[in-house]
């Protein structure tokens, strides 16, 4: 699956007012692997920063006012985020500014959250965590992501942030190869299964050893996700 963390800053917090974008950050990973692309633009919002978002971002109008416009980059971004699921921090803000932006384009563009399928990893941490503070400081806090260099909040600097929170946060969902299995999975997935006749394929069973290191990675599935392993439920039920 291909899946892009998206971060944005902006010069306030309410864009009904009036407020822009003014940097945008993406890192793209796919089976939960960063593949070494990214997105990343500082954006002249042709207005003026807000006090508050100044302190938070140190990005000044003298600093932005020689960047370009989104309407100048928007078919890159468009290209890089299209299809993709989308992982974002608090969602509906960063959607919403995004939104805004594609709608003064004037060329009729579909919304964000109708082109790309939308994770909001806030409303994770909620489910997760109940009851705490969940912002990207408090999860880098409590999920041992290292944050010290973040003085200031930055779009491609968070995003990398939210990666490894989410990668934590999500420990055990779809890591289930045993390791040193990894190059053999690899040489499987390039076989050109179409040219391969069944008599060929052999089934094997797994052996003792496997069998039990198959049952120490979903208990620790098991306890990474607060008893929501799928198929520990499942032998519960059939037990």
């Amino acid at each position: 699956m291909r899946q892009i963390i998206l971060d944005t800053e902006t010069t306030g917090l309410d864009v009904s007012k009036d407020h822009r974008v003014v940097e945008i950050g993406c890192v793209e990973i796919i089976e939960r692997r960063k593949t070494g692309r990214t997105f990343h633009s500082y954006l002249n919002p042709e207005r003026a920063t807000d006090a508050g978002a100044l302190a938070v971002t140190g990005l000044s109008d003298e600093f932005l006012a020689d960047k370009p416009k989104f309407r100048d980059v928007a078919n890159e971004f468009l290209a890089f985020v299209d299809g993709a699921e989308l992982i974002i921090h608090n969602a509906a803000f960063d959607i919403g500014f995004l939104n805004g932006e594609l709608a003064r384009l004037n060329r009729g563009e579909t919304p964000l959250d109708q082109r790309c399928s939308v994770l909001d990893t806030l409303a994770m941490a909620r489910e997760k965590y109940p009851g705490q503070k969940n912002s990207l400081d408090a999860l880098c806090k409590r999920l041992n992501v290292e944050s010290a260099h973040r003085t200031l909040h930055g779009a491609l600097l968070d995003a990398n942030l939210l990666l490894d929170v989410y990668l934590a946060m999500t420990a055990g969902q779809g890591e289930i190869l045993f390791a040193g299995n990894e190059s053999e999975s690899n040489q499987s997935a390039a076989l050109d299964l179409g040219q391969v006749a069944p008599m060929q394929l052999r089934l094997r069973r797994a052996d003792a050893a496997e069998t039990h290191a198959h049952q120490g990675r979903l208990a620790a599935i098991d306890k990474a996700s607060k008893g929501k392993c799928v198929w520990i439920a499942l032998e519960r039920q059939s037990g």
